[in-house]
């Protein structure tokens, strides 16, 4: 097991982080004098980094342009980033697992690194991961496979070693090119969007089993 490497995307994945991703949109909604928006649309906005969580859902305000507010965004999330995030059920489990068998985890997310670190640490997971690559920690954004790479580089670990967990089109895209084994995650936030996956979980309590399975003996 100690060949094995596990990357995983945050957002929806290892975390349910929909209510303070919400809050913090809305506070500059409300800022620019527009009303708010439910955690599902904020949700459906995730996935593709930061200034396109903020294009989205700036989309039907005049005049608002997502790089004038990018700091108001960042300030208002900064403030409520652990208010109700939390990891979903397994994932510290999940982790510890993966750990005691000798593999070796990293986050692979859109998501700026120093706050990504900040959540990670916050949640008791950051010790449990040997990296973490954010969506500012290299000039790339998932899908493109340049994160996913980076974290393998980080690892020392080839892509036929490792498998990537997202529950996102982008994750499935940037795994697949880099020549990662995909599992996807369909509890999260995001969409397959007709995505092809090694392996599909539905539950995040499914996500311990599966990677339970592959923690046996002669597991591929």
């Amino acid at each position: 097991m100690s060949d094995r490497v596990f990357l995983f995307d945050l957002d929806g994945t290892l975390i349910d982080s929909g209510h303070d991703l919400t809050t913090a949109v809305n506070r500059v909604r409300a800022g620019l004098g527009a009303g708010p928006l439910s955690v599902a649309t904020v949700t459906g906005f995730v996935g593709d980094g930061i200034v396109k969580l903020l294009e989205r859902a700036l989309a039907d305000v005049p005049g608002a342009a997502p790089e004038a507010n990018l700091s108001r965004l960042q300030q208002a999330y900064d403030t409520c980033a652990l208010d109700a995030t939390r990891p979903y059920p397994g994932v510290p489990e999940t982790l510890d697992e993966l750990r005691r068998a000798g593999g070796r985890l990293a986050v692979v997310t859109n998501k700026p690194e120093a706050v990504s670190r900040r959540i990670l640490a916050g949640l008791e997971l950051l010790p449990r991961l040997d990296a973490v690559v954010g969506g500012d920690s290299t000039p790339y954004l998932k899908p493109d496979p340049g994160p996913v790479r980076f974290a393998l580089r980080q690892l020392r670990a080839a892509p036929d070693q490792a498998w990537l967990f997202g529950d996102n089109w982008t994750d499935l895209d940037a795994g697949r090119a880099a020549g990662l084994r995909c599992c996807f995650c369909a509890y999260g936030f995001g969409r397959r969007r007709g995505r092809a996956s090694d392996k599909t979980v539905r539950y995040p309590t499914e996500l311990l089993e599966f990677t339970r399975s592959l923690l046996s003996p002669g597991s591929a």
